[in-house]
């Protein structure tokens, strides 16, 4: 008996029809995604400094991680930089959101800052000139920071906050803490902020630690028993190098959950080994 094949049904010819177009949808969603994941990749590695300015007495050093699932990438940003005065500035800051148009802002605060700290000394000018500048681009976001200037023959450190996350201090000699510094709304909200400086002198061995939330807050730890675990790191481990602490550092993000990106600035300070300009 011969047997005949039934003929496939109009509604499984849609079927097949309509899972093969989804399926090719969703590659093409699949590599626009992954295309802008390594846009935004490739725009925070190149917007990064390449190295940070040293002087005798001082190691700078920083490291960088995206999210621990790859896509969280290009908020956070550090910057360090020679003025024309002797002087060295300072950044750390993190943008609101990712990807490619988070590291593209990144970008404008960084270049933002540098050049209006080569004609503003004071720290609170420096923000409250790139808040307005960052506002009359319309962008839509705003990004968080911290910006130190070091005068290498005082020693003298002058900084300003805006909405960012308190740094950590630690000396060789076993004192560590975490600064309490007034500041401002992050950059990007408010035209005409103001942002309080505040004063200290680094006169002894030890560090300095700027770090975005990413480091200190995520779904297993909240930001102040993040910030208290770092203080305790870094005080131990205050005599070690700058590249040493960074590590170190950034692998405290581990504990959290590491749900953003995380960035670490480390300033190693060594009163003994100070030079004069």
């Amino acid at each position: 008996m011969n047997r005949r094949r039934t003929p496939r049904s109009g509604s499984a010819e849609d079927l097949l029809s309509t899972l093969q177009n989804l399926t090719a949808r969703a590659r093409r969603e699949v590599e626009f995604h992954q295309a802008r994941v390594e846009l935004a990749q490739a725009l925070q590695r190149d917007m990064l400094p390449a190295a940070l300015p040293a002087v005798p007495g001082l190691q700078a050093a920083a490291r960088y991680a995206p999210a621990r699932n790859g896509l969280d990438i290009g908020g956070d940003w550090y910057d360090g930089f020679a003025l024309a005065d002797g002087a060295l500035g300072f950044a750390i800051g993190d943008v609101q959101g990712h990807d490619v148009e988070a590291a593209a802002f990144m970008g404008q605060v960084r270049i933002a800052m540098r050049a209006i700290a080569a004609t503003a000394a004071d720290p609170g000018e420096v923000m409250g000139r790139t808040n307005d500048l960052l506002l009359s681009v319309d962008s839509g976001l705003f990004a968080t920071c911290t910006f130190l200037r070091l005068d290498p023959v005082t020693w003298e450190l002058h900084s300003a906050r805006a909405g960012h996350v308190a740094c950590v201090w630690a000396a060789v000699d076993g004192r560590s803490g975490i600064t309490e510094d007034p500041g401002g709304m992050p950059l990007g909200i408010e035209p005409g902020e103001s942002y309080p400086v505040t004063r200290r002198t680094l006169d002894f061995d030890g560090a300095l630690v700027l770090l975005t939330d990413g480091v200190v807050e995520g779904p297993s730890l909240v930001i102040e028993d993040g910030l208290d675990r770092v203080r305790r790191l870094v005080a131990g481990h205050a005599g070690a190098s700058a590249e040493v602490l960074a590590d170190e550092v950034l692998g405290a993000a581990e504990p959290t959950g590491h749900a953003d990106d995380a960035a670490v600035l480390v300033l190693r300070h060594a009163a003994a080994r100070r030079g004069t300009r």
